[in-house]
Protein backbone atom coordinates (compact mmCIF):
# COMPACT_ATOMS: atom_id res chain seq x y z
CA UNK A 1 0.00 0.00 0.00
CA UNK A 2 1.85 3.54 -1.20
CA UNK A 3 1.30 6.38 0.88
CA UNK A 4 -1.91 7.98 -0.77
CA UNK A 5 -3.49 4.70 -0.45
CA UNK A 6 -2.94 4.73 3.07
CA UNK A 7 -3.95 8.20 3.47
CA UNK A 8 -7.22 7.19 2.14
CA UNK A 9 -7.80 4.74 4.00
CA UNK A 10 -7.33 6.30 7.24
CA UNK A 11 -9.84 9.34 5.52
CA UNK A 12 -12.21 6.93 5.30
CA UNK A 13 -12.50 5.11 8.57
CA UNK A 14 -12.44 9.09 9.80
CA UNK A 15 -15.41 9.92 8.16
CA UNK A 16 -17.45 6.88 8.88
CA UNK A 17 -16.92 7.31 12.15
CA UNK A 18 -17.92 10.95 11.87
CA UNK A 19 -20.88 10.23 10.18
CA UNK A 20 -22.21 7.90 13.28
CA UNK A 21 -21.32 9.91 16.15
CA UNK A 22 -24.17 11.91 16.53
CA UNK A 23 -26.62 9.72 17.45
CA UNK A 24 -29.14 12.32 19.12
CA UNK A 25 -31.73 13.51 17.22
CA UNK A 26 -33.88 16.12 19.44
CA UNK A 27 -34.04 18.76 19.67
CA UNK A 28 -33.63 19.00 16.04
CA UNK A 29 -32.29 22.35 15.73
CA UNK A 30 -29.08 21.79 17.68
CA UNK A 31 -28.39 17.99 16.62
CA UNK A 32 -29.71 18.40 12.47
CA UNK A 33 -27.08 21.28 12.08
CA UNK A 34 -24.12 19.79 13.93
CA UNK A 35 -24.89 16.61 11.73
CA UNK A 36 -24.70 18.72 8.91
CA UNK A 37 -21.26 20.24 9.53
CA UNK A 38 -19.72 16.94 10.04
CA UNK A 39 -21.47 15.00 6.60
CA UNK A 40 -19.83 18.29 4.74
CA UNK A 41 -16.10 16.30 4.42
CA UNK A 42 -12.74 18.05 3.78
CA UNK A 43 -9.25 16.97 3.74
CA UNK A 44 -9.48 15.64 7.28
CA UNK A 45 -6.09 15.97 7.83
CA UNK A 46 -6.05 16.41 11.55
CA UNK A 47 -7.29 12.77 12.12
CA UNK A 48 -5.86 11.44 9.64
CA UNK A 49 -2.20 12.91 11.55
CA UNK A 50 -3.14 11.71 14.62
CA UNK A 51 -3.45 8.00 13.43
CA UNK A 52 -0.11 8.14 11.21
CA UNK A 53 1.37 10.02 14.34
CA UNK A 54 -0.07 7.07 16.86
CA UNK A 55 1.56 4.35 14.22
CA UNK A 56 4.76 5.77 13.36
CA UNK A 57 5.93 5.58 16.91
CA UNK A 58 4.58 1.78 17.28
CA UNK A 59 1.36 2.10 18.41
CA UNK A 60 -2.23 1.06 16.55
CA UNK A 61 -3.97 3.71 14.50
CA UNK A 62 -7.23 2.37 15.52
CA UNK A 63 -6.23 3.36 19.21
CA UNK A 64 -5.79 6.97 18.47
CA UNK A 65 -9.23 7.11 16.11
CA UNK A 66 -11.37 8.43 19.21
CA UNK A 67 -8.85 11.28 19.59
CA UNK A 68 -8.47 12.07 15.95
CA UNK A 69 -11.93 12.21 15.37
CA UNK A 70 -12.56 14.55 18.23
CA UNK A 71 -9.60 16.97 17.34
CA UNK A 72 -11.89 16.95 13.60
CA UNK A 73 -15.05 18.02 15.57
CA UNK A 74 -13.08 20.56 17.42
CA UNK A 75 -11.80 21.98 14.01
CA UNK A 76 -15.51 22.20 12.84
CA UNK A 77 -16.67 23.88 16.17
CA UNK A 78 -14.35 27.11 15.42
CA UNK A 79 -15.24 26.81 11.54
CA UNK A 80 -18.66 27.33 12.60
CA UNK A 81 -18.28 29.85 14.67
CA UNK A 82 -15.84 31.52 12.51
CA UNK A 83 -18.02 31.39 9.93
CA UNK A 84 -20.40 33.99 11.96
CA UNK A 85 -17.65 36.06 12.31
CA UNK A 86 -16.88 36.60 8.73
CA UNK A 87 -20.63 36.71 7.74
CA UNK A 88 -19.42 33.88 5.67
CA UNK A 89 -22.39 32.52 3.01
CA UNK A 90 -20.48 28.79 1.94
CA UNK A 91 -18.34 26.71 3.12
CA UNK A 92 -17.06 23.59 1.41
CA UNK A 93 -19.68 24.46 -0.90
CA UNK A 94 -22.82 24.25 0.86
CA UNK A 95 -23.99 27.27 2.74
CA UNK A 96 -22.91 27.68 5.96
CA UNK A 97 -24.77 26.80 9.25
CA UNK A 98 -26.08 30.43 9.81
CA UNK A 99 -27.02 31.08 6.53
CA UNK A 100 -28.67 27.46 6.26
CA UNK A 101 -30.49 27.97 9.70
CA UNK A 102 -29.45 31.46 11.49
CA UNK A 103 -26.95 32.58 13.77
CA UNK A 104 -28.91 31.49 17.30
CA UNK A 105 -28.56 27.89 16.04
CA UNK A 106 -25.03 28.02 13.96
CA UNK A 107 -24.11 29.12 17.82
CA UNK A 108 -25.37 26.78 19.71
CA UNK A 109 -24.61 24.05 17.22
CA UNK A 110 -21.00 24.83 17.80
CA UNK A 111 -21.16 25.29 21.25
CA UNK A 112 -22.38 21.58 21.00
CA UNK A 113 -19.61 20.36 18.59
CA UNK A 114 -17.07 21.35 21.05
CA UNK A 115 -18.87 19.46 24.24
CA UNK A 116 -18.94 16.44 21.05
CA UNK A 117 -15.31 16.86 20.72
CA UNK A 118 -14.50 16.62 24.60
CA UNK A 119 -16.91 13.33 24.54
CA UNK A 120 -14.77 12.04 21.57
CA UNK A 121 -11.60 12.27 23.12
CA UNK A 122 -12.79 11.20 26.45
CA UNK A 123 -13.54 7.51 24.50
CA UNK A 124 -9.71 7.06 24.20
CA UNK A 125 -7.84 4.18 25.99
CA UNK A 126 -4.54 5.70 27.40
CA UNK A 127 -2.42 5.69 30.24
CA UNK A 128 -1.59 9.46 29.27
CA UNK A 129 -5.41 10.53 28.62
CA UNK A 130 -5.17 13.69 31.46
CA UNK A 131 -1.88 14.76 29.39
CA UNK A 132 -4.05 14.16 26.37
CA UNK A 133 -7.06 15.87 27.89
CA UNK A 134 -4.73 18.83 28.90
CA UNK A 135 -3.44 19.05 25.45
CA UNK A 136 -6.49 19.20 23.91
CA UNK A 137 -8.04 21.83 26.17
CA UNK A 138 -4.87 24.23 25.84
CA UNK A 139 -5.62 23.70 22.29
CA UNK A 140 -9.20 24.81 22.57
CA UNK A 141 -7.71 28.55 24.34
CA UNK A 142 -5.09 28.45 21.62
CA UNK A 143 -7.37 28.64 18.86
CA UNK A 144 -9.63 31.07 20.59
CA UNK A 145 -6.86 33.40 20.85
CA UNK A 146 -5.28 32.86 17.38
CA UNK A 147 -9.36 34.19 16.15
CA UNK A 148 -9.07 37.24 18.19
CA UNK A 149 -5.94 38.58 16.79
CA UNK A 150 -6.80 37.45 13.74
CA UNK A 151 -10.55 39.55 14.02
CA UNK A 152 -8.13 42.63 15.65
CA UNK A 153 -5.80 42.83 12.80
CA UNK A 154 -8.60 43.89 10.60
CA UNK A 155 -8.84 47.05 12.47
CA UNK A 156 -5.19 47.73 12.70
CA UNK A 157 -3.54 49.89 10.28
CA UNK A 158 -0.31 47.97 11.37
CA UNK A 159 0.12 44.42 11.48
CA UNK A 160 4.03 43.12 11.38
CA UNK A 161 4.65 40.54 9.37
CA UNK A 162 5.85 38.23 12.61
CA UNK A 163 2.61 39.42 14.42
CA UNK A 164 1.01 37.37 11.28
CA UNK A 165 2.95 34.00 11.57
CA UNK A 166 2.06 33.78 15.14
CA UNK A 167 -1.78 34.10 14.92
CA UNK A 168 -1.77 31.78 12.30
CA UNK A 169 0.55 29.68 14.53
CA UNK A 170 -2.15 29.44 17.14
CA UNK A 171 -5.13 29.90 14.98
CA UNK A 172 -4.09 26.50 12.53
CA UNK A 173 -0.68 25.34 13.63
CA UNK A 174 -2.19 24.27 16.92
CA UNK A 175 -4.50 22.06 16.30
CA UNK A 176 -2.11 20.09 13.66
CA UNK A 177 0.75 20.23 16.07
CA UNK A 178 -1.89 19.43 18.83
CA UNK A 179 -3.13 15.77 16.27
CA UNK A 180 0.21 15.03 16.17
CA UNK A 181 1.14 14.96 19.57
CA UNK A 182 -1.97 13.43 20.42
CA UNK A 183 -1.56 10.82 18.50
CA UNK A 184 2.04 10.00 19.25
CA UNK A 185 1.21 9.86 22.96
CA UNK A 186 -1.52 7.29 22.23
CA UNK A 187 1.08 5.37 20.61
CA UNK A 188 3.48 5.78 23.72
CA UNK A 189 5.50 7.63 21.44
CA UNK A 190 9.50 7.95 23.39
CA UNK A 191 10.24 11.91 24.74
CA UNK A 192 12.23 12.55 21.57
CA UNK A 193 9.97 10.67 19.10
CA UNK A 194 7.04 13.50 20.90
CA UNK A 195 9.32 16.17 20.41
CA UNK A 196 9.63 15.70 16.87
CA UNK A 197 6.14 15.07 16.20
CA UNK A 198 5.25 17.77 17.80
CA UNK A 199 7.33 19.69 15.72
CA UNK A 200 6.31 18.58 12.62
CA UNK A 201 2.77 19.20 13.20
CA UNK A 202 4.01 23.32 13.75
CA UNK A 203 6.04 23.53 10.53
CA UNK A 204 3.12 21.94 8.47
CA UNK A 205 0.34 23.85 9.87
CA UNK A 206 2.43 26.90 9.07
CA UNK A 207 2.99 26.10 5.96
CA UNK A 208 -0.63 24.76 4.84
CA UNK A 209 -2.01 28.56 6.13
CA UNK A 210 1.04 30.31 4.16
CA UNK A 211 -0.26 27.75 1.19
CA UNK A 212 -3.38 29.02 1.35
CA UNK A 213 -2.60 32.81 1.46
CA UNK A 214 -0.18 31.77 -1.72
CA UNK A 215 -2.95 29.93 -3.58
CA UNK A 216 -5.55 32.94 -3.22
CA UNK A 217 -3.68 34.98 -5.76
CA UNK A 218 -1.80 32.96 -7.73
CA UNK A 219 -3.92 29.73 -7.92
CA UNK A 220 -6.02 28.21 -11.34
CA UNK A 221 -9.60 29.49 -10.88
CA UNK A 222 -11.02 26.19 -12.23
CA UNK A 223 -8.63 24.30 -10.13
CA UNK A 224 -8.91 26.44 -7.15
CA UNK A 225 -12.66 26.31 -6.98
CA UNK A 226 -13.76 29.57 -6.86
CA UNK A 227 -12.48 33.52 -8.25
CA UNK A 228 -8.72 34.33 -6.92
CA UNK A 229 -7.78 37.28 -5.00
CA UNK A 230 -10.54 36.88 -2.21
CA UNK A 231 -8.62 37.96 0.80
CA UNK A 232 -7.28 41.13 -0.74
CA UNK A 233 -10.97 41.82 -1.75
CA UNK A 234 -11.74 41.36 1.57
CA UNK A 235 -8.92 43.18 3.16
CA UNK A 236 -7.34 40.20 4.67
CA UNK A 237 -3.98 41.02 6.20
CA UNK A 238 -2.28 37.85 4.78
CA UNK A 239 1.56 37.07 4.65
CA UNK A 240 1.54 38.47 0.94
CA UNK A 241 0.11 42.02 2.01
CA UNK A 242 2.11 42.11 5.06
CA UNK A 243 5.50 41.18 3.34
CA UNK A 244 4.39 43.24 0.23
CA UNK A 245 4.46 46.40 2.44
CA UNK A 246 7.23 45.75 4.32
CA UNK A 247 9.11 45.97 0.88
CA UNK A 248 7.52 48.31 -1.23
CA UNK A 249 8.49 51.68 -1.74
CA UNK A 250 6.73 55.30 -3.15
CA UNK A 251 3.45 54.82 -5.42
CA UNK A 252 3.53 50.73 -4.57
CA UNK A 253 3.71 51.12 -0.61
CA UNK A 254 0.64 54.00 -1.02
CA UNK A 255 -1.70 51.51 -2.82
CA UNK A 256 -0.90 48.74 -0.71
CA UNK A 257 -2.07 51.07 2.17
CA UNK A 258 -5.13 51.52 0.57
CA UNK A 259 -5.79 47.84 1.05
CA UNK A 260 -5.73 48.85 5.13
CA UNK A 261 -7.49 52.00 5.12
CA UNK A 262 -10.34 51.04 2.47
CA UNK A 263 -10.85 47.48 4.28
CA UNK A 264 -10.23 46.18 0.67
CA UNK A 265 -9.88 46.43 -3.23
CA UNK A 266 -12.37 46.27 -5.98
CA UNK A 267 -12.00 42.95 -7.83
CA UNK A 268 -11.16 44.32 -10.93
CA UNK A 269 -7.94 45.57 -8.92
CA UNK A 270 -6.41 41.82 -8.01
CA UNK A 271 -4.35 41.57 -11.02
CA UNK A 272 -2.74 44.78 -10.13
CA UNK A 273 -1.96 43.81 -6.34
CA UNK A 274 -0.87 40.22 -7.71
CA UNK A 275 1.96 42.27 -9.76
CA UNK A 276 2.80 44.55 -6.90
CA UNK A 277 3.67 41.16 -4.56
CA UNK A 278 5.73 40.08 -7.87
CA UNK A 279 7.84 42.63 -7.90
CA UNK A 280 8.28 42.79 -4.35
CA UNK A 281 9.18 39.67 -4.28
CA UNK A 282 6.31 39.09 -1.49
CA UNK A 283 5.49 35.81 -3.38
CA UNK A 284 8.53 34.30 -3.75
CA UNK A 285 9.06 35.21 -0.18
CA UNK A 286 5.94 33.37 0.70
CA UNK A 287 7.45 30.44 -1.36
CA UNK A 288 10.33 29.96 0.20
CA UNK A 289 8.95 30.45 4.19
CA UNK A 290 7.02 27.21 2.66
CA UNK A 291 9.77 25.24 1.28
CA UNK A 292 11.67 25.98 4.04
CA UNK A 293 8.63 24.76 6.74
CA UNK A 294 7.68 21.57 4.71
CA UNK A 295 12.12 20.72 4.56
CA UNK A 296 11.85 21.21 8.11
CA UNK A 297 8.53 19.18 8.95
CA UNK A 298 10.37 15.99 6.56
CA UNK A 299 13.69 16.90 8.93
CA UNK A 300 11.83 15.95 11.93
CA UNK A 301 11.08 12.76 10.77
CA UNK A 302 14.44 11.31 11.32
CA UNK A 303 13.51 10.89 14.93
CA UNK A 304 11.00 7.86 13.71
CA UNK A 305 11.74 4.44 13.09
CA UNK A 306 11.36 3.19 9.91
CA UNK A 307 7.63 2.24 8.78
CA UNK A 308 5.13 3.06 5.89
CA UNK A 309 3.48 5.38 8.54
CA UNK A 310 6.56 7.49 8.63
CA UNK A 311 6.73 7.44 4.95
CA UNK A 312 3.30 8.79 4.16
CA UNK A 313 3.93 11.44 6.65
CA UNK A 314 6.61 12.44 4.52
CA UNK A 315 4.10 12.03 1.39
CA UNK A 316 1.64 14.38 2.91
CA UNK A 317 4.68 17.16 3.85
CA UNK A 318 5.41 16.64 -0.01
CA UNK A 319 1.88 16.83 -0.90
CA UNK A 320 1.29 19.77 0.83
CA UNK A 321 3.78 21.77 -0.81
CA UNK A 322 2.35 20.48 -4.16
CA UNK A 323 -0.86 21.35 -3.44
CA UNK A 324 -3.21 23.62 -5.90
CA UNK A 325 -6.47 24.03 -4.08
Amino acid sequence: MNPEQRYERHKIVVERYLRGFISEHKPQTLYAPAKYVLAAGGKRIRPVLTLLACEAVGGVASDALHAGAGIEILHNFTLVHDDIMDHAQTRRGRLTVHKKWDENIAILSGDVLLGLAHRALLRTKSSCIQEISKLFTESVITVCEGQSLDKEFETRHRVHVNEYLLMIEKKTGKLVSAATQIGALIGKATPAELEALRRYGEYIGRAFQLQDDLLDIVADEKEFGKAIGGDLVEGKKTFLLLEAMRRAKGKEKKMLHHVFTDGGVPRKQVPLFRRIYEETGAIDSAKKRIETDITEAKNQLVALPTSTARETLRWLAEKLLNRTY
